[in-house]
């Protein structure tokens, strides 16, 4: 049996983390397949998700209690003692490179195979993402489009592109859109960070609530990520449902908010709009009816630009009107989008790479990441430090776990944990919106 371990550090990163772990280890549906037992790691920080979170993710495939929340340190003694073949690093880029460059200090006989990736669309720090990424073993691409992105920086920096290899998102699916007489929903994804100014977020719900009032036989409905205090992937500052209750007019009856698992609402949404989540390919794999706005411009600080040649690009004034833009074939196609039916080998070379490798796991090479304390000596440092790590991969003194001493212990922790972690949040969302007012003052 494999043993498998996902470390991730936010919702949505576990959730694409423990996805691929099981496409990786399915065998394709094969009978001869070997068992895989995953265990859950995630990851300390101000995104580690909450329990609530991890049940909205839905079902993937792992044990809740084979989930718990660790330090880099314990993961890396956790990756020592425990001895997994497989490794999924489900994490932002500057915790991979401090990851590999820890397991790489381990020098077990015997290491894990180790595979990272992305969470969705890559819009932003594309060199920067991938040059922290770069060392593990397998580097996955959501799509052609990106496969060829990927290996184009490596190669233009000189660094070993032989880890990237293309797969899918591993969480599409679901049925085709299937119309339902007398259904006619609108659903809005919400992103946490895009825009991230007030006046552009209070703007895309004025729009969406008026766009309800304006058809007010059609359910509109406004999807949201998480709950004010808790975090995502990225940090938000500005929740939507703040900004509602301050909404003049107050909402028509045909408005809600909704929370949950995206696939359960895809499952009655018959048309999807968005600046630029990645629900957006989640929907066009299932044939929903799917827009991208451009009201605040096509800006690559929104990430719609990515979806330029896609044939989705639209306003709220197109949409009130009745359109509904028709996808481009070859911009899906090269996007690992899918829709054809061609989803289930997505992970075939994926698959066969993992194999391959867990074959002569005892030989192995080294994990040699791009960034060394020779490369990178006034960035790599730094990068490992907020981890708790030395410039050389090991963690630094008092950083090592010893485990808790008793219930009580353990419990004024978690209290103390809870308590920094509450501060945080209060912090992000209310005093660092108004110190930045009265800095524009």
């Amino acid at each position: 049996m494999l043993r498998v371990a996902v470390l991730a550090d936010s919702d949505t990163r576990w959730k694409w983390g423990a996805l691929t772990a099981r496409r990786l280890t399915s065998g394709g549906g094969r009978a001869d397949a070997p068992r895989a037992e995953i265990s859950g790691l995630l990851l300390r920080g101000r995104a580690t998700p909450t329990p609530r979170q991890l049940a909205e993710v839905g079902d993937v495939g792992i044990d809740p209690g084979r989930v718990r929340e660790v330090t880099a340190a314990e993961f890396l003694r956790t990756v020592r003692d425990e001895g997994y073949d497989l490794v999924v690093l489900a994490l932002v880029g500057g915790a991979v490179q401090a990851m590999l460059h820890g397991l790489a200090a381990l020098r077990l006989p015997a290491r894990p195979v180790v595979v990272t990736g992305y969470v969705g669309v890559v819009y932003e720090k594309l060199a920067d993402g991938l040059l922290l990424r770069h060392g593990a073993d397998i580097v996955l691409a959501n799509s052609r489009h990106d496969a060829e992105r990927f290996r184009a920086v490596y190669e233009g920096v000189g660094a070993d592109a032989s880890a990237v290899t293309e797969a899918a998102l591993p969480f599409l699916g679901g049925e085709p859109h299937l119309p339902e007489p007398g259904r006619d929903t609108v659903v809005f994804a919400a992103q946490p960070s895009v825009p991230a100014s007030r006046a552009d977020r209070t703007y895309l719900l004025r729009r969406l609530v008026e766009h309800a009032r304006l058809h007010p036989r059609r359910e509109v409905l406004l999807k949201l990520r998480s709950k004010p205090g808790e975090h995502t992937t990225h940090i938000e500052e500005l929740p939507y449902q703040r900004l509602a209750e301050r909404l003049s007019g107050g909402l028509p009856p045909n408005f809600r908010l909704v929370y949950g698992h995206m696939g359960e609402v895809l499952d009655r949404t018959d048309l999807l709009v968005t600046v630029s989540s990645t629900a957006a390919l989640e929907s066009l794999h299932r044939r929903i009816p799917t827009a991208v706005l451009t009201d605040l411009g096509v800006r690559e600080t929104l990430g719609n630009h990515h979806f330029i040649g896609s044939g989705l690009l639209t306003s709220w004034d197109h949409l009130d009107g009745g359109a509904h833009p028709e996808p481009d074939a070859a911009w899906l196609a090269g996007q690992g989008v899918a829709a054809d039916g061609g989803y289930g080998t997505a992970y075939d070379t994926a698959r066969a790479r993992v194999a391959a490798l867990l074959a002569k796991r005892d030989r192995l090479p080294a994990l040699t990441p791009y960034y060394t304390p020779a490369t990178a000596p006034g960035y790599l440092p730094g990068i490992l430090a907020r981890h708790h790590l030395a410039p050389d991969g090991h963690p630094l003194p008092g950083a090592t776990a010893t485990g808790e001493r008793g219930r009580v212990r353990g419990a004024v922790r978690e209290a103390v944990r809870d308590a920094a972690r509450g501060a945080y949040r209060h912090g992000v969302q209310r005093v660092a919106p108004v110190v930045r007012r009265m800095g524009e003052l």
